[in-house]
């Protein structure tokens, strides 16, 4: 399997479908490397490589760097759990 087939395999990546301009783009990239990372704990968890409340920890530190981008990029101040 060639490098970019392993990338593509491994870091999926759906085009945009909404309004198209730079800060919903940037935004939609942050959120699917969230969802491949999540994804990727998820299974370390299933599979037995961290714990369940590492796995959590994890995904919560995710979370707050997600929240932050989306406050940096679109501008919002809004909290939403």
């Amino acid at each position: 399997m060639a490098d970019s087939d392993k990338d593509h395999f491994l870091f999926p990546y759906r085009s945009y479908q909404g309004e198209v301009n730079l800060p919903n783009v940037i935004f939609d990239a942050n959120l699917q490397e969230f969802s491949q990372r999540v994804g990727m704990i998820c299974a370390l968890e299933n599979g037995g490589k961290v714990s369940p409340e590492e796995a959590y920890q994890m995904i919560k530190e995710l979370w707050k760097k997600l929240k932050l981008s989306r406050q940096n990029i679109l501008g919002t101040d809004q909290e939403q759990a």
